[in-house]
């Protein structure tokens, strides 16, 4: 006799457990159940069991198991996929372009055109040539130990999903602080999509697309890395001074010169500390979409995981160091222009 038999006893339900069986397989417990006598004594109360599916089932087998509830989440996701990959493809079909052209342009430039480049780069955001130096002696580190090819996939995905991160996150950001409603509406997805676990995004994405498309894994570090730039958006436009507003409003200002002449200049540290943060959390995605196909330093660490490479994953983890301090140094430098010059 099953523990929860009393409850569809009460309800009147017997008839209805018992005229089918469960489908699903009978598992190991259930038969051993089976197997021992029937007058075995009835657990006491410290040993009853939460009234769960499972134990629900086993005191009627019409009721569903919880292995029913994941067969249904899976069986309805299959029957939209063909749709969802309809609409889809079109829609992300120039991220994988562009993924694809950053890639090639990354690796076809030679090294001595590629990190003058970027040294100019880095000194016209923060006019700092000790950081200039520092940077050029990590890109040629990793050059030194042949890891150069790798570290330039990996800046080519970051620098088209940060950029696209920014481009998307930053109005999402402005259209949250100017509405409460979309602010409600808005945060529980940030939420979600801020403490979903990693690996979790990469499940959906691989039943939608293929995995040799570059897609896959940009919309999957996209998702992952847009929200703190969202957010620190809404943040600073929101703790504008209230008094600098009134003070537009006395000009005459309309609401769009408002908002792109005081509120996102005064908010720019803020947007910029969420840059900052999208950045580094980009590069921490990349490395786990190498599961994915994605290229760059995240094979050499699943290289090193699979075939139990030590020296292979700790100086591919050290190049991805190197790399997150470039990013972080950079970013953080051109904040503190920004605050200096607003003070």
């Amino acid at each position: 006799m099953a523990t929860y038999d009393f409850v569809f006893n009460a309800l009147g339900l017997r008839e209805w457990c018992d005229s089918g069986q469960s489908s699903a397989p009978m598992s190991m417990a259930d038969l051993l159940g089976q197997s021992s006598s029937d007058d075995a004594p009835a657990p006491s109360i410290w040993e009853l069991p939460f009234p769960s599916m499972d134990a629900l089932n086993d005191a009627c087998s019409n009721f569903p198991q919880s292995r029913d509830v994941t067969k249904g989440l899976e069986a309805g996701f299959l029957s939209v996929k063909d749709s969802l990959s309809i609409v889809l493809d079109p829609i992300t079909q120039p991220l994988s372009w562009a993924l694809q052209g950053a890639l090639w342009l990354f690796q076809t430039a030679p090294w001595f055109v590629m990190i003058p480049i970027l040294l100019l780069l880095v000194r016209i955001v923060t006019r700092s040539w000790s950081l200039v130096i520092f940077v050029a002696a990590c890109f040629g580190l990793l050059a030194f130990i042949d890891y150069y090819d790798y570290a330039m996939q990996t800046l080519a995905i970051i620098f088209v999903c940060a950029f696209i991160c920014v481009l998307l996150g930053v109005p999402i950001g402005i259209a949250m602080s100017r509405s409460d409603t979309f602010q409600r509406m808005s945060i529980p997805v940030l939420d979600m999509l801020q403490t979903l676990p990693t690996f979790v995004y990469l499940i959906p994405l691989i039943f939608l697309f293929s995995v040799t498309e570059p897609k896959l894994y940009g919309i999957a570090i996209i998702l992952y890395a847009i929200v703190p730039v969202i957010r620190l958006t809404n943040l600073g436009i929101r703790l504008v001074d209230k008094q600098v507003i009134e003070a537009a409003d006395a000009f005459g200002m309309t609401q769009r010169q408002k908002l792109w002449g005081v509120q996102v200049p005064l908010a720019l540290p803020n947007i910029m500390a969420g840059v900052n943060q999208t950045i580094m959390m980009s590069l921490a995605m990349v490395v786990i979409a190498s599961l994915v196909s994605a290229p760059g330093l995240g094979v050499l660490v699943l290289r090193g995981i699979r075939n139990l490479e030590l020296g292979v994953g700790l100086v591919s983890g050290l190049g991805i160091v190197l790399l997150a301090v470039i990013l972080d140094r950079t970013t953080k430098a051109a904040l503190a222009r920004v605050n200096s010059a607003q003070k």
